[in-house]
């Protein structure tokens, strides 16, 4: 499937609840969201759906995100769903890493191909304050359980927040003299709780790179967000993601489905098309629906000009 800017989109982001068992402060308020219907959530049969119609127009990758996904019932069948889509290569996931060691040989065997985690310190009073009472060792027996698995690529998803976690930087960063596995440094991005927070929380890859020139730069891979590095001797590789200082926006070859059924051509826009009319009254063609979002993916965001307007939904609410 190619958009107007001729870039292939074949991945599918899916949002499969915006509840989490995490509190993150730049993720979620402190109070949770708001309660809604359980008939304006996404049921598994029409994520499923989804799935399929997007496979059909080139979709190969599916990622499934939250909130926290593994808090979603019916997960396990979900995965094995859409593993066994037709045209579908790699499913993954986005997790806090939590409920991991739980559910992790269940996933693997119903098809979860890999999982990213989120870990955003590893110091256990540094880990609960940002998360709002999260438990860190929880996470790290996780990524044992990953590692175990054979979940494969193991990637870390870090979020560095000026005056909260700048010092956790060079012990994440060690994770990959231990373990075969990316950890990856995410910009604060200006979405929902963060987006009123001020400057002096923002910390550019940039100076989290300057501050470890002894990593190696690692050749680029195609259609990765991520730019690679490497420390002398290490098993895995420390990346970075820059959507604010450096966007991606030419190589982005992705759609989102957020868990109440909108279809996002684009994160940091607003613009969302409902899919739920298609899926539960047919008044439109889902595969219609899907054509129109990759028609209407923007060249790129506009983060960085006086156009920006933030988008005010949480992240737990497009998906992470």
């Amino acid at each position: 499937m190619k958009d107007t800017y001729r870039r292939n989109i074949n991945y599918l982001r899916i949002s499969v609840t915006d509840l989490c068992n995490l509190r993150c402060k730049y993720c979620m308020p402190e109070s949770g969201v708001d309660k809604i219907q359980h008939c304006e959530v996404l049921s598994i049969e029409e994520i499923i759906k989804i799935a399929k119609e997007s496979a059909k127009l080139g979709i190969r990758k599916v990622r499934i995100t939250g909130g926290e996904p593994l808090v979603r019932k019916g997960i396990i069948d979900l995965v094995k769903g859409i593993s066994e889509i037709e045209g579908i290569e790699d499913v993954a996931m986005t997790t806090n890493g939590l409920l991991l060691k739980k559910y992790g040989k269940e996933l693997k065997e119903a098809g979860l191909n890999r999982v990213n985690i989120s870990i955003d310190s590893l110091d256990p009073d540094k880990y609960r304050k940002i998360t709002r009472g999260g438990e860190v060792r929880q996470v790290l027996e996780g990524i044992e359980e990953a590692l175990k698995l054979g979940l494969h690529p193991i990637k870390l998803n870090t979020v560095i927040i000026g005056g909260e976690n700048e010092a956790d930087i060079p012990n994440l960063m060690n994770l990959t003299k231990i373990y075969p596995i990316d950890v990856r440094f995410i910009e604060l991005m200006p979405i929902g709780e963060a987006s009123t927070w001020s400057k002096e929380h923002f910390i550019s890859n940039e100076e989290v790179r300057n501050r470890v020139p002894e990593l190696v730069p690692l050749n680029q891979e195609i259609g990765s967000p991520a730019k690679y590095y490497k420390l002398p001797g290490a098993k895995g590789r420390v990346g970075f993601i820059d959507p604010i200082s450096s966007h991606f926006c030419a190589e982005c070859n992705r759609l989102r489905v957020t868990f109440d059924g909108k279809l996002k051509p684009c994160l940091h826009s607003s613009q969302e098309i409902d899919l739920l009319p298609a899926l539960r009254e047919g008044k439109e063609s889902l595969n219609k629906l899907l054509k129109e979002a990759v028609n209407s993916k923007p060249e790129k965001h506009l983060l960085d000009t006086e156009d920006y307007e933030a988008v005010t939904r949480n992240m737990s609410q497009i998906g992470g």
